[in-house]
This record gives C-alpha cells, sequence and structure tokens, in this order.
C-alpha cells in the first residue's frame, strides 16, 4: 500500500494520478472522511425542519449545527493532541466509529436532546476524518502530489454544498429523516473496517508535549459562541456574543504566543512569519464567501427569482469553487503564487460588485442587472479555489515532521472559524441595517449593500497577505 516508486510524480502529473491503482486506496479513504465532513455538514441543514416537526423541541433547533460546528473544530484538534504514540491510521478507524455512532444516535433519538448528543458525537468524528485527510497526505503521496490532494478536498467541499442539501431533500418529510442518518452508520463501519487495510501505519513523529488545555478551550468557547450568535434573532444577543468571541480568540493567540505548549505550529500566531499569514488568509477567504447564505433571499426579494432557481443560482458559487480547484492543480512556483494573489483579488472584487448588481430592486428579473450578479456568485468560488490548494500545500511543507499533525489540523480548524465568523456578522449586519425591520424591498437593500460592502473588506486583508508570499515557499 505504501509504495509509490511507480507512481508519477512529476509536477505535470494529472490530478487523476491521486487515482492510479498504488494510491487509490487511500484516496478513497481520506476522500471519503473529507466528503462525509462536508456532506453532512449540509444534509442536517436540510433535515433539520423535519426533525423539530417530528419529534419538537424548536426552542432548541439552532443547536443542532452549533453542536456539529464546535465538536468538528474540537474533533480536528484532537488529530493533533491524540495521546503520544497513537498512530494516524488508530486515529482514522476511531473517528470513523465515532461518526458512525453518532449518527445511529440521531437516528434512534426519541428527543431532540438525544439527537444533539448525537450530533455532538458525530461532529467529533467527522471533524477527526477532515483533519485526517490533511494529516495523512505527506504519508500516502509524494511531495508533487500533495496539491492535487489538497484540490481534491477542495473541489469535495464545493461539490458538497450542492450534493449535501439535495440528499437531505430527499429525508425532509415525515419520519424519513432518520433514514439519512442510517445510512451513513453502515459506511462509516466500513470506512473503520478498510483503514487497516488501506491506510499505511506511520511512526507517531510529533514532539514531545502536555495538551494546551487553556488553549483549546478557548478556542472551543470562541467557536460556540460564534456559532450560537448566528442562530438567535436577537441583534444586542449578537453583537455580545461575537465579541466575547473575539475577545477569546484574542486571549488564546496572547496564551499561545507566551506559551511554550503551542497548540497551532510554531510562529503560526506571528504576523511576521509567512505560516501565520497563510492561515489569516484561509481564515478571511472563508469568511468573504459565507456571505453568500443570504444571496438566494436577495434573488427572491429584491429580483423576483422563484426559490427553487434562487437555490441552484447559489450553487454557482460550489461550481466556481470546483471547476477553479482543478483548472489551478498543475500550478507550481511563481505560478501558484500568481493563482493565490488573482483568486484573492477576484473573490473580493466579486462580493463588492454585488452592491452593484445584487441591491437592486428588479422585480421583473432584468438580465442587465440579474446577469452581472450571477457571474459575481460564480467568481466568488472561482476566487477561493483558485488559490485554495495551494494555501493548504504551503502549510504543510512550511512546518518540519514534529508539526506536521498540528498545521495540518489547524486547516480545518481555521476553516471552520472562517465560516463560523462569517456567518455570525453577516446575520450581526443585515439585522443591524434593515433586513427586518423596515424589511421588505428597502430593507432588503439596505442590508444588500451593507452586507457585501463591509464582507468585501476582509478579502482586502487576504490580498495584502497574498502580496508578501514567495514562490521559494511553495
Amino acid at each position: 500500500m505504501s509504495s509509490i516508486q511507480n507512481v508519477d510524480t512529476s509536477r505535470s502529473a494529472s490530478i487523476f494520478t491521486l487515482f492510479s491503482p498504488q494510491l487509490l486506496p487511500a484516496t478513497l479513504m481520506l476522500g471519503g472522511g473529507v466528503a462525509l465532513y462536508a456532506v453532512e455538514s449540509y444534509i442536517t441543514a436540510t433535515i433539520a425542519p423535519s426533525i423539530v416537526r417530528d419529534i419538537g423541541g424548536l426552542e432548541l433547533f439552532s443547536w443542532m449545527i452549533t453542536l456539529f460546528v464546535a465538536a468538528g473544530v474540537l474533533g480536528s484538534i484532537t488529530v493533533a493532541t491524540r495521546p503520544r504514540g497513537m498512530g494516524l491510521r488508530t486515529v482514522y478507524v476511531a473517528a470513523a466509529l465515532i461518526f458512525g455512532a453518532g449518527n445511529l444516535i440521531c437516528a434512534i433519538a426519541p428527543i431532540i436532546q438525544v439527537v444533539l448528543a448525537g450530533r455532538a458525537v458525530q461532529g467529533f468524528g467527522a471533524g477527526m476524518l477532515g483533519a485526517l485527510g490533511y494529516a495523512f497526505i505527506r504519508f500516502v503521496y509524494p511531495a508533487p502530489l500533495w496539491r492535487k490532494a489538497s484540490t481534491l478536498y477542495a473541489a469535495i467541499w464545493g461539490v458538497a454544498t450542492v450534493l449535501g442539501p439535495t440528499l437531505g431533500g430527499l429525508f425532509s418529510q415525515g419520519s424519513a429523516w432518520r433514514e439519512a442518518f442510517v445510512i451513513l452508520v453502515p459506511l462509516a463501519g466500513l470506512m473503520a473496517l478498510s483503514a487497516r487495510w488501506l491506510l499505511p501505519r506511520v511512526e507517531d513523529d510529533r514532539a514531545q508535549q502536555k495538551t494546551p488545555i487553556l488553549q483549546i478551550a478557548l478556542l472551543l468557547g470562541a467557536v460556540l459562541l460564534v456559532s450560537l450568535a448566528g442562530t438567535i434573532e436577537h441583534m444586542s444577543s449578537k453583537v455580545i456574543l461575537v465579541a466575547i468571541s473575539i475577545a477569546s480568540v484574542s486571549a488564546m493567540l496572547t496564551v499561545e504566543r507566551k506559551s511554550a505548549n503551542r497548540l497551532l505550529p510554531q510562529g503560526a500566531v506571528m504576523l511576521s512569519r509567512p505560516i501565520c499569514r497563510l492561515y489569516l488568509m484561509i481564515f478571511t477567504l472563508m469568511m468573504v464567501l459565507t456571505s453568500d447564505i443570504y444571496i438566494p433571499y436577495f434573488l427572491q426579494t429584491l429580483h423576483g427569482v422563484a426559490p427553487l432557481v434562487s437555490g441552484y443560482l447559489v450553487a454557482l458559487v460550489a461550481l466556481g469553487w470546483t471547476l477553479a480547484a482543478f483548472l489551478s492543480a498543475s500550478f507550481s512556483g511563481k505560478r501558484a503564487v500568481v493563482s493565490i494573489i488573482v483568486g484573492c483579488v477576484l473573490e473580493t472584487a466579486a462580493t463588492a460588485s454585488l452592491i452593484l448588481f445584487l441591491a437592486r430592486d428588479n422585480p421583473s428579473s432584468d438580465l442587465v442587472l440579474l446577469g452581472p450578479a450571477v457571474v459575481a456568485m460564480f467568481l466568488m468560488g472561482f476566487g477561493v479555489g483558485l488559490g485554495w490548494a495551494h494555501l493548504v500545500t504551503k502549510v504543510i511543507g512550511l512546518v518540519g515532521n514534529a508539526e506536521q499533525d498540528k498545521a495540518s489540523a489547524a486547516i480545518s480548524t481555521v476553516q471552520s472559524l472562517g465560516g463560523g465568523f462569517g456567518s455570525s456578522l453577516a446575520g450581526v449586519i443585515v439585522n443591524g441595517v434593515g433586513l427586518a425591520d423596515p424589511g421588505g424591498i428597502a430593507g432588503s437593500m439596505s442590508a444588500a449593500t451593507w452586507l457585501y460592502a463591509l464582507m468585501a473588506l476582509p478579502g482586502l486583508v487576504a490580498i495584502a497577505m497574498s502580496l508578501t508570499l514567495k514562490p521559494a515557499s511553495a
């Protein structure tokens, strides 16, 4: 399984090299783990209303997402902070079993509280599987293929934004939501059983250190708070929760900077270090991208687009991400750096352009306005996909073996943090500038204008950071 001597490792090798006979088993296992995490993140969002209609618990509705996100971050951290001597293959088996157990708990849950417990277990296992995809890269693929593997994972996340809600819709009637969880239990069990034969056994080469409990607690608290802020309606409560969450992250970074017992790779909290700037770019790119959550609403309210059509149109964001990931997969050196820079500029410019094209009263769906808005949606995802795999590859390539697991786990953690902060801040913005009060056309136009003006600003940070990258760090 671990033999790669016959694999084409040239920089021009196609992404389909990952599916060559020697690499296919690992690709299926690692890509499958990422796919479970990505798709499940969207399936439950679709079937959640069916769950509360069937067994009650509307007052706890928001926690189905909040607990999954927070547990997912903890799971990704656990990959790096696991007990000393535990190999990644063992962690994969445990992650798959935990994910399956979480699905089983949700499937048989008689009340909403049991569903929430299952979601936490499920999220923990899913977060581990997502992080393991990156942690295993250096062991199962030669270095020239790291970027290809990262491209595949990026494409999986892009496809999941369409596939997840679609699958969820199939199980949204009556009690059929239980089947949405049941079908994943045997799949998780099969992955756990297959790991021993399809994944290589690798030594634990991490540096000896204690678990950074304080940093984990502060980061988890921040994730819970910002996730909760994105699911409540009271404006002042949103602002308070986001502020406390930001303070918690700041405290974590302060502790991390001064502590010898680190959660993140060395230099990850020092802006003068390249790895810090890479993580900051991942964070800000995800923040900007999550402003797309209100696009369907604005399409329906301002442009007279039917709900089903608006859902397909916003899927263009995912399509753009996926196509760009494949298009840039073969880039290296200077071309890779340029693709990151261009990607940051495209995402930022496309987001800002929605002020002109989406924040308009267009009840007749005039294509003069709607057409450019649709193109902008596509370019938002395209910009992220253009540079994402190269950012991930640079992170993995910048650290030594002893901190590889930390660096890999942090990719999933920072990605989740960016998405969580982005969706929460988007909610604070639109509710603060008129989406609900005064509401209607005027409120929606105001909300769209301010949302895409303010959410484009983190993109400027990503652009500034991208200009500091050098081909030599690829």
